[in-house]
């Protein structure tokens, strides 16, 4: 079963390098650089005949656009999402790193959202690119997804906000997915412990096989 790797905001493929080498050659992996196009009909276009079928992976905005292929009725095999956008159920999650852009550009956003791990290498993104992202993932609303929620673990780090576990739990409760806790980590689960994601993919992956 392949693996879809979808990244976030200010950042790329790149951004996977760590997490590819830990899953090992074995696994077929693929990791797509996305449009960015602040656009959600476009991201999805883009991204539903890659996911279809596949394991799907997703950090932060990758994490709120496999939500989205859910409810769309993307029919990949599984999916672990790390720390999505929660619309409504959350509207203030977004606030901090919006205001971080506005004071200081991508680097501002990178650092805010990511923490001190991330650098501006990691992303070819222009202010404008990174801003319509954050708009288009701040109109974001959660929708039933379906016989796909057997399918789907939510994950939050234990090191990340209470406001981040909060959106968690009530994505949960309102999707009727799976969630846990990722301990030793925060919002930036494969910059901080690619090992451990790479772990929790690997166990994910294969109850999914092992389910279909």
């Amino acid at each position: 079963m392949r693996v879809v790797l979808i990244h976030g905001v200010a950042t790329d493929s790149r951004v996977w390098a760590a997490t590819v080498a830990a899953l090992g050659p074995s696994v077929e992996v693929h990791c797509p650089d996305r449009p960015q196009s602040g656009d959600m009909d476009t991201e999805i276009a883009a991204l539903a005949p890659l996911c279809e079928g596949a394991f799907v992976v997703g950090v932060s905005g990758g994490a709120t656009l496999g939500l989205e292929l859910a409810a769309r009725g993307v029919e990949f095999a599984g999916a672990l999402l790390h720390e999505p956008a929660a619309g409504s159920l959350a509207p203030e999650l977004l606030d901090e790193v919006a205001a971080a852009f506005r004071r200081d550009g991508v680097a501002g956003f990178g650092r805010a959202l990511y923490g001190p791990i991330w650098t501006p290498e990691l992303t070819t993104a222009s202010r404008e690119t990174v801003a319509g992202e954050l708009a288009m993932f701040r109109a974001f609303e959660p929708r039933p997804v379906g016989p796909l929620a057997q399918r789907i673990t939510l994950t939050v780090g234990r090191q990340s906000s209470p406001a981040r576990h909060r959106s968690v739990r009530d994505l949960t409760a309102a999707l009727g997915t799976e969630w846990h806790v990722l301990p030793g980590v925060g919002h930036a689960v494969h910059l901080e412990s690619p090992r451990r994601l790479a772990g929790e993919v690997e166990v994910a992956r294969t109850t999914a096989s092992h389910e279909r």
